[in-house]
């Protein structure tokens, strides 16, 4: 397996682990009665699933050999409710540069196919650093005042991503 192939299952094993702390911050925001703020959390784990399986479905069309890493815990005591919306913050950052480097790591190889699959990802990251950044902010503002927060989640909700429909397919299909 080339050194492309193995680094794209282990990010594999990343976007899994992403979905399940999502689904863990969720569930620190469900506990709290917070439903907005989970219901954010949920979708983003079923879109941190559907990356892993878009990768997953990216190594079965190249006939690479796809090993499903496990994936570490994830964290699920917060000592507050602006912790677990800075954690998953920090998390698009660290996602961000593990594909930045997948994308060097392409070209380097030669993989052009698989550098080009990877620039959806690109896209799909600097959405998601902003849209973390601002909810950031929104909790952070609203921390002494969470129904503002979960009055903005609402307002806020609904749109489909538009880098979505370029989406690459995912493996056993998008949820």
């Amino acid at each position: 397996m080339s050194g492309f192939g193995e680094a794209l299952n282990s990010q594999v094993g990343y976007e899994f682990g992403a979905s399940q702390q999502y689904i863990a911050i969720a569930v620190y925001y469900d506990a709290e009665n917070l439903p907005q703020l989970a219901a954010h959390f949920y979708r983003q784990a079923v879109e941190e699933r559907n990356h892993a399986m878009m990768m997953i479905q990216y190594l079965l069309d190249a006939d690479v050999d796809v090993a499903t890493p496990g994936v570490e815990a994830p964290q699920t005591d917060f000592p507050d409710v602006v912790a677990p919306v800075a954690l998953a913050l920090a998390q698009e950052k660290r996602v961000t540069d593990q594909i930045v480097e997948l994308v060097k790591l392409a070209r380097d190889e030669g993989e052009l196919v698989g550098e080009q699959f990877l620039h959806w990802f690109l896209q799909e990251q600097r959405e998601e650093v902003a849209s973390m950044t601002e909810l950031l902010a929104v909790v952070e503002r609203g921390k002494n005042d969470l129904l503002s927060v979960e009055e903005h989640l609402s307002r806020a909700a609904g749109g489909e991503n538009p880098l979505e429909a370029g989406a690459p397919p995912a493996a056993g299909g998008a949820l």
